[in-house]
């Protein structure tokens, strides 16, 4: 049995994780879980699942909850409450869901507390994928991909050797305008934007695959879990997002997972790797699928994933400035502030401005964090 934190238990991933959790109650127990200020969800999944520990981002979520649980669930809040979550003596695996680089230190302090990992927080290989990567060698955990195409890439490896892969080739659905030109994209709402075609995500991660800024960061992620570099890491879009990624190999063979979009099956995956169990999911109907389309992800078209393969060459701070930079022009773009296309504008604005530091420690990843977010409120980045 695997007992589970989640972190980020509120999110689209988290409620996810625990939708399998409970198709299979005999394989999982859920000990601990941290989530932002959603209360109504968490009070739901408290009640239901009955975990030790709960963990809220504010004092005053966390005594909403706790007057609405079990007095037997403790109920903690903020950084102090989130790392219990991540770091709990029962848990032996740890599903790191929360959104943003907010997520790095929790998982870190799970790694180094001897936990295994199911990683859906692309950002902290992005931002420290250095640190994270020696952080679990040392500790002798696994990290577990999530993210469907990483999951996607992950099984495709199995029992290959990493000498005889040529090249990972990541498929991306193009998001809510993948049909939309430039001049269109100058008239994007948030409301068009957050209507994705194939999946159904949080506002950030939405946003992302919008502007393909969520296929960039996953390039990098997959330069992290998989050791290779960024020119045989290939993106190709994918309007039906039936193919999750693929794998090609020295001899010209091509490796692809398949399957319905539905998150819940790269999570169990992660779970439970090597063994599968069933999973009440839709299954593929070939003769009612018919065909399936590619287009090339074209630079200028979609800059962001251009801005993510030169930040993640660069090294060092940049991805970090990169996300960071990112994660304030969604917000500004949600709060509408900004114009979609003037997200663009901003990131690439911060990562001129900025001096990237090679091998930097955390330290000096948070300073670049904090730096980037700065610059990127300054309407400057904008001229």
């Amino acid at each position: 049995m695997r007992h589970l934190a989640i972190l980020g238990s509120t999110g689209s991933i988290g409620t996810n994780t625990l939708a399998v959790a409970a198709e299979h109650p005999e394989q999982f127990e859920v000990v601990a879980l941290a989530a932002g200020t959603n209360v109504e969800e968490m009070v739901r999944q408290a009640n239901r699942f009955r975990p030790r520990l709960v963990s809220m981002a504010t004092k005053e979520a966390a005594e909403a909850v706790r007057s609405r649980v079990d007095a037997g669930i403790k109920v903690m809040w903020g950084d102090e409450g989130v790392m219990a979550v991540a770091t709990h003596p029962e848990a032996d695996y740890v599903v790191s869901a929360m959104v943003g680089s907010r997520g790095l230190r929790p998982t870190l302090a799970a790694i180094e507390a001897g936990k295994d990992i199911g990683l859906a927080n692309k950002e902290t290989l992005v931002t420290a994928g250095h640190i994270v990567k020696k952080a679990a060698e040392r500790a002798g955990v696994t990290i577990y991909p999530i993210d469907s195409e990483h999951s996607a890439i992950f099984q495709c490896l199995n029992g290959e050797r990493h000498t005889d892969v040529h090249r990972i080739i990541l498929t991306a659905s193009g998001g809510a305008f993948r049909d939309w030109t430039r001049e269109q994209l100058a008239e994007a709402t948030p409301e068009a934007a957050l209507k994705h075609p194939n999946w159904s995500m949080g506002a950030k991660v939405t946003i992302d695959s919008a502007t393909m800024m969520n296929k960039g960061l996953e390039v990098i992620e997959a330069h992290w879990l998989f050791d290779l570099p960024y020119d045989r890491i290939d993106v190709v879009i994918h309007p039906e997002s039936i193919i999750h990624s693929m794998v090609e190999f020295v001899d010209g063979a091509v490796m692809a997972q398949l399957g319905t979009p539905d998150m819940r099956v790269p999570i169990q995956y992660a779970l439970t790797y090597p063994k599968r169990l069933s999973l009440s999911t839709k299954r593929l109907d070939w003769v009612e699928l018919g065909s399936l389309h590619f287009r090339r992800a074209d630079f200028d078209r979609f800059p962001c994933l251009r801005m993510a393969y030169e930040a993640g060459r660069i090294g060092g701070t940049m991805p970090t400035v990169l996300n960071a930079a990112n994660e304030v022009a969604v917000e500004r773009f949600l709060a509408r502030e900004i114009s979609f296309l003037e997200m663009e504008q901003v990131i690439e604005r911060v990562m001129e401005w900025h001096q990237p530091i090679t091998e930097p420690s955390l330290e000096a990843i948070d300073e670049a964090d904090r730096w980037a977010r700065s610059v990127a409120y300054d309407d400057r980045v904008r001229v």
